[in-house]
């Protein structure tokens, strides 16, 4: 069975910007995949392209098998969007946003009244299929988006960044019914800034920065591969700490007030630290899909 997206050394650039910078990757049936990196890795911009709303300049594009090339239209009746910005229509009723998206699929009334009850009852919005969309808070604005965006029953999801800006319970609920859809076996494209979501949601990823990826994989086999098993941190290092990590070839970070420590037998060197050399202000914790990202990509600001 061929992949349901294929991606080959695809290239995207604005004027002398480049926004990606040939990169290639695949994702299979039923598998949630991850877009991850800092602003202005080109994660956005991979995924418009993917979703047919920005062109491409070079590469190759393929979905459910099919060349996208003249085949769009067909295309993206298989497909679910749900966009960064809450671009729903302030002026209709929750239940109104629903059925004048599910126009555009040109789906018979009787179906439409059907997905809308049971959209409304999956995203719990039972109840609020009346109110305007002015008078919802953002969790429940997200949610309407992530039922919009399922309106034609699609063989894969595109999510870009869909938790932000959102509260915890609210990120929460929203995580359950990304679960439960993948439970379905829905294929599901995922961008994201929370590292957390990633690591709970994705199959695999890729860490982009610099329109390239950097590292493809499952989020444990990274965190395995480029931290370690555990992360010891200590505040306010010695000199004789920095020799020690030094001449013992251990990988860390210098954050200077602050050593960030990778380990794969952190239990023997956090007793070690304790005993010898920092009896205060030393964590051991265990190592996340976070730590991955930042050694990669780096701790600076990005515009």
């Amino acid at each position: 069975m061929p992949a349901i997206i294929e991606v080959d050394n695809l290239r995207k650039s604005y004027g002398s910007a480049v926004a990606v910078d040939g990169i290639s990757f695949a994702v299979q049936a039923g598998e949630c995949f991850g877009l991850l990196g800092p602003n202005g890795a080109g994660k956005t911009t991979t995924i418009r392209i993917v979703y047919g709303f920005t062109p491409r300049d070079s590469g190759h594009l393929r979905i459910f098998g099919t060349d996208c090339d003249g085949a769009w239209r067909a295309l993206k009746a298989r497909i679910g969007v749900c966009q960064q910005e809450n671009n729903l229509d302030p002026d209709l009723t929750v239940r109104e946003n629903l059925e004048i998206f599910a126009a555009y699929f040109n789906l018979p009334s009787p179906l439409v009244r059907e997905r809308v009850a049971s959209l409304l009852h999956f995203t719990a919005l039972e109840g609020r299929e009346q109110s305007s969309v002015r008078d919802l808070s953002g969790g429940l604005m997200r949610r309407l988006v992530l039922a919009r965006a399922l309106i034609n029953e699609p063989q894969l999801l595109i999510l870009d960044e869909p938790t932000t800006g959102l509260d915890p319970q609210s990120r929460h609920q929203l995580w359950s019914r990304l679960e439960e859809l993948k439970l379905r076996g829905l294929t599901t494209l995922l961008t994201t800034h929370y590292m957390d979501e990633a690591q709970r949601l994705c199959d695999r990823l890729v860490i982009m920065d610099e329109g390239k990826i950097l590292v493809e994989g499952a989020p444990l086999d990274l965190i395995r591969l480029h931290v370690g098993s555990s992360v010891i941190e200590v505040v306010a290092p010695s000199v004789d700490l920095r020799r020690m990590l030094q001449e013992k070839g251990l990988p860390y970070e210098d954050l200077g007030q602050r050593l960030v420590i990778y380990s794969i037998d952190g239990e023997a060197l956090y007793r070690e630290l304790l005993n010898g050399h920092s009896r205060d202000g030393c964590m051991m914790r265990p190592a996340t899909l976070e730590d991955v990202f930042l050694r990669l990509t780096g701790r600076e600001l990005r515009e």
